[in-house]
């Protein structure tokens, strides 16, 4: 069960906030009792790049055996 707090990875893209698959970001809210969540996903520095309504389909827990991995991240202009 994910939680409030708990790091989970994106299991797909959301391309209108220039996330992909992998990209890890942290639970800051749980609605109807796990079906969807707001999740904040952040750089290295601690800057907000995206917070974004997902289902419980698009996002996983982490797994104490995984790494963190790094890539360049361009912000979407709306």
């Amino acid at each position: 069960m994910i939680s409030e707090l708990d790091c989970v990875a994106l299991t797909a893209n959301l391309p209108e906030h220039g996330l992909t698959v992998g990209d890890v970001g942290a639970v800051v809210h749980v609605f109807k009792g796990g079906r969807s969540f707001t999740v904040e996903f952040t750089t290295f520095d601690g800057s907000t790049v995206a917070v974004a309504k997902v289902s419980a389909a698009q996002i996983r827990p982490l797994s104490r055996h995984e790494i963190h991995h790094a890539r360049a991240f361009e912000p979407v202009v709306h």
